[in-house]
């Protein structure tokens, strides 16, 4: 990292089928996050840092809700942020990781430098990079066919609820996180619309869906702060299937 101004930390690989907890997701995810605050605190021109954390940071039973809400509620950056050992290993990992990103942050008032993170929920869309190893890439395919090879997908298709956001606004909210000045200490969540399982992969077919939308995860901070305006989730959606 040394003569760089700018650092983003591009989390963990999102996997659902891990092995090895501790060493495939765990110790990468919580231990990494720790060396690179470590690595961090040394490298003198460092001027702002991003963390591409998760909405897990906030319910680490996503898509469910966190026990504490109901259909009718809109999950908020202020909401107390909701940790299940029954949620999803990797959504554990990112929760603790992030809270120890808030730890470092508390424990060190006094860096010269700004930390801001970004909170996506279900990211869809088009692949940004040549990568043929994307779960979300994967996941869109499972979906747009109806195959259910393990319970986190069965568990989509019987929840039947998932939020989502754009791949491209994902990638233009961690750019202006990285640009803009006086974040320090956010985390923003990253949402657009949320559908039901069975409207997505309607859309996913290039087909209207038949329910409307719901805004699950409100993304009103991130359009405040970063000035993003979320694209409807039929676009990525869309996108996909050209």
């Amino acid at each position: 990292m040394k003569d760089c101004e700018i650092v983003i930390h591009g989390g963990t690989p999102f996997q659902l089928d891990v092995k090895d907890l501790k060493t495939e997701l765990f110790d990468p995810t919580i231990k990494g996050t720790e060396n690179f605050l470590e690595a961090i605190l040394k490298t003198s021109e460092i001027e702002k840092v991003v963390f591409i954390a998760s909405v897990a940071a906030y319910n680490t039973n996503f898509p469910l809700l966190p026990e504490s809400k109901t259909d009718d509620d809109q999950i908020t950056e202020n909401d107390e942020s909701f940790m299940s050992e029954q949620g999803h290993p990797y959504a554990q990992a990112k929760f603790i990781a992030n809270q120890t990103v808030n730890k470092f942050i508390a424990d060190n008032p006094n860096v010269s430098f700004e930390i801001t993170s970004v909170s996506p929920v279900g990211v869809m869309g088009k692949s940004l990079s040549s990568r043929q190893d994307s779960t979300s890439t994967g996941i869109q395919f499972l979906l747009k066919n109806k195959i259910a090879p393990n319970p986190f997908i069965q568990m989509l298709y019987d929840l039947d609820v998932w939020a989502l956001v754009d791949v491209e606004d994902v990638a233009e909210a961690i750019y202006k996180a990285a640009t803009t000045k006086n974040l320090h200490g956010k985390n923003y969540l990253l949402s657009s619309e949320s559908y039901r399982v069975s409207d997505i992969t309607l859309m996913l077919n290039n087909q209207n869906p038949l329910g409307k939308s719901k805004i699950v995860y409100s993304n009103a901070l991130a359009k405040k702060d970063l000035l993003l305006n979320f694209k409807p989730a039929s676009m990525p959606l869309n996108s996909y299937s050209s």
